[in-house]
Formats: structure tokens, sequence, C-alpha cells
């Protein structure tokens, strides 16, 4: 019996090296994202009957590709855009509406629509969360493109709304909870320990662009600006506030702080395991950080410049004692220093000592990546969506953990805005002693543009 358990143990250990060697491979090959079949493949040609019935609201250029994605798994009935020329081209498109989907203008009729399963949120920022409430409420599953919230009261609103429709997957597009070989392998390296105790994460995100003053224009005959900006403040329309420029604006979006902090901040705390409710910063130093335009009291002075934050360094302690740098200076990914080593890990390699000795040869393999799945196989990012509505259970970028990371991200935002170290009970989801700093916890939308409560 010894014998036969040695005989097992090595053969377990040989399949894990074996694994590792095609993770790192996988891991040269640039920014490719490792994709594992599912052990179910034939889910993904179910007959018509069978498979999900998908409404798809926001199909720009990364709508277009989510939107192909999902039709791997279902069939799109509909799609949604305030761009006509997205709309007409999504429904179309030989892989997304195949000439057949219904287009939209106006998301609330994909949303009455009682023959559609799913929905896919693939909008700018400040129009996620009021659109995801309602599908939640309309009884659908919900596909969001990260940052879920612009507010840290969204993230409030969201949870509650979630804990109120259990049996509706929510996910969220954070593709790099999907990533074997580079961002899996050093979550699940932290969290086993090997680096030590860590003390230190440094967060790279870069810096926001800077730019203008642009030019107002007349609205595009194609574009319904009012609806494009919806729970937002009103603005003249020029060109560099729609699209994709609308990262660069705090009334859309949260700059570099919620667009990439939103994928290297949750690989950040996932190997903390500062990802439940209640867990997240105590402290937040945002006292080094710079804007493009003027602030004052937290709020740019004009409005035809890109105005999120292009140069900081903002420092969240936690009760640990870790301290968790968010930074546009260096290079793009997180850096995990522990008192054994420290990685560096981004969408292009993995580094340091510990990988290049393969400290966790025996402790990376198929076991841990179903560990770190929540008890699913290892596979592709919206397989593991569509594994979850069938199956049920929580997927791998599941809401909950999501908004633990929006916090940090909208305080760090908070903090460089006002220029001064702020303070946060992750408890009671308040920040402490500072009213003008809690009064962005809330935005109030636009009248006629309000949540659902």
């Amino acid at each position: 019996m010894a014998n036969h358990n040695q005989a097992e143990q090595t053969t377990r250990q040989l399949k894990r090296r074996e694994f590792l060697q095609t993770s790192s491979t996988a891991a040269a090959a640039a920014l490719a994202i490792p994709y594992f079949p599912w052990r179910q493949p034939e889910f993904a040609s179910r007959s018509k009957n069978d498979r999900p019935r998908i409404g798809c609201i926001g199909v720009g250029d990364m709508g277009t590709g989510d939107a192909r994605d999902h039709a791997r798994f279902g069939d799109i009935l509909a799609v949604c855009d305030v761009d006509a020329r997205h709309a007409e081209r999504a429904k179309n498109h030989v892989d997304i509406g195949r000439g057949k989907a219904d287009a939209y203008g106006d998301y609330r009729h994909v949303l009455e629509r009682s023959d559609i399963d799913v929905v896919s949120i693939v909008t700018p920022d400040h129009w996620h969360v009021k659109i995801a409430l309602e599908a939640l409420a309309a009884g659908k599953h919900v596909f969001c493109q990260k940052p879920l919230s612009l507010t840290l009261e969204e993230n409030q609103l969201i949870r509650n709304a979630c804990n109120q429709h259990r049996d509706q997957v929510f996910f969220i597009g954070t593709q790099q909870r999907s990533d074997a070989g580079l961002f899996l392998r050093a979550v699940n390296m932290v969290r086993k320990g090997l680096l030590g105790d860590i003390q230190k994460v440094t967060v790279g995100i870069d810096g926001s662009p800077t730019g203008g003053p642009f030019p107002t224009a007349d609205v595009p005959s194609h574009l319904d600006w009012e609806m494009w900006q919806g729970p937002a403040p009103r603005h003249a329309y020029r060109e560099k506030r729609c699209h994709y420029e609308f990262r660069w604006w705090y009334e859309y979006s949260g700059g570099k702080f919620t667009d990439w902090g939103a994928h290297h901040v949750d690989i950040g705390q996932w190997g903390l395991d500062e990802n439940d409710f209640g867990d997240g910063p105590i402290e937040i130093d945002g006292r080094d950080a710079k804007h493009p335009v003027e602030y004052r009291d937290g709020y740019p002075q004009v409005d035809d410049c890109y105005n999120t934050s292009h140069d900081f360094a903002v420092h969240c302690t936690f009760a640990s004692g870790v301290v968790m740098t968010i930074t546009s200076r260096g290079e793009n990914g997180i850096l995990f220093e522990g008192s054994k080593g420290r990685i560096f890990v981004n969408r292009g390699k993995i580094t340091g000592k510990p990988i290049e000795e393969n400290w966790d040869a025996d402790q990376f393999g198929p076991d841990e990546l179903v560990e770190l799945y929540k008890g699913k196989p290892f596979e592709g990012h919206k397989a593991n969506f569509y594994r979850t509505i069938s199956e049920g259970g929580l997927p791998i970028s599941d809401v909950y953990s999501h908004l633990q990371v929006m916090n940090t991200c909208h305080l760090a935002a908070i903090a460089a805005r006002l220029g001064r170290v702020i303070r946060w009970d992750p408890k009671s989801e308040k920040i402490l002693g500072d009213e003008q700093a809690a009064a962005f916890i809330a935005r109030k939308p636009t009248p006629g543009f309000e949540y659902l409560q």
C-alpha cells in the first residue's frame, strides 16, 4: 500500500510538472489567454431549444468581441446600442445577429422581452449598474464588462440586488481570472504561502492620457447623445467624451483607477485573500497624485479636457498592515513582495526567483485550478459563465468579490481627487471623519434616469 501511494503521489507530481510546462509555454505566447475546452463540449452546440437566448446591450468595439463569444454558447436574439451604426453592424454580423436579431436603440426593449434569458452589458461605465439592476429585476442572467460600478453606492445597490436574485448568475468580464499560466499561478503561489508573509503589493496600472481642450461639435445623426449620457451630468457633445474616450472623464468612469484597476487590483486582493465582504483597505493615501487640469474640492474646473489622474501613487493600507500601492509609474502589472521572495506578473510574463526555480512545481496543477475556480473545471472565461448558468454556484468572476475590488478602486480615485488621506471602515462601508470625501460615495443621477430601488 505504501508503495502504491508513493507511486500515485509521484504520478500526480509529474502531471503537475507537465501542466506547469504547458502553462509556461502559454505564458510565453505574450498576450494569449490559455483556453482549455469544457469537459462537456457539447453544451456550445446544443439544440436551439436548449441554448440560452441572449440580448447584447452595447455593441461597440468591446461589445462586438463579447457578442461573438456569447454566440458560441447561445443564440443572440437582440442587439442594442445608442449608436445606430453599432446596432446595425451587430445585427448583420455573421457571427452575432446574422441578419435575424432585432436591433434597438433603447435597452429597455431588450429587458422587456420574455424570450431573452441572458443580457450582456458592454456600455460605458456610468450605465452599467442602472441597466444591471433592471436586468436582474427582469429575471435575466447578467454578463457585465468591468468595471461594474461608478460609485461606492452603486456597489451597495448591486450587492443588495444580487442577494435578492440569487438564482440568477452575475458575471464580470475580468478575463485575467481565467489565465492559468500567469495570473492564476501568481495568485496560487501567494495564497499557498510560497512567498512567505506578504509585506507589500505594487499595482502598476499606467496613467490616464492627457488631452484637450477639445471643441464642441454637432451631435452625429446616428448617435442618441441624450441617451448616451443617461444618468451622468449633462455636457455639450465633444467627440472625445464619447465611445472609447469616456474612460478619461470622471463623469463617466474612474480613469485608470477603475479601467486597469478592475483587473490588477483584483489580482492583488485575490492573492491577499481580501475579497470577502468586510475586507478592504482601512486607509487610502492620495497625496501623491496629479491631474491634467485644475481641481478644486475634488472637481475639475474645466469641461473640455480629459480630467482623470495621469500621475499617481496611491497607498492603500489593509488592517493586516500590508500596503498596496496603486501607481502609474513603472511597469504595468502586479508585484508581490513577501518574506521569502517576490514575483511580478502581467499579461505578458511572470518573473522572479520563485518562478525561475519553479517553487510551485508540486503545488500548482489541475486540483489547484479547480480550487481557484470554486469547484468547477478550469476552462475559457465565458465558458465558465454559461456552465454556471447550467449548473449553479458562483462563477470565477463573481460579482461579490468584484465589488470589494471596486471599493478599493473608487476609494483610490476619491483620495487622488482630494489629494489627501481618507479612512474607510470596510465593514460598515463608510468613509470616516471626512464629510467632503464621504460626499463622493454617491452621485445623484440626472432626473429621468434614477436607479431601480
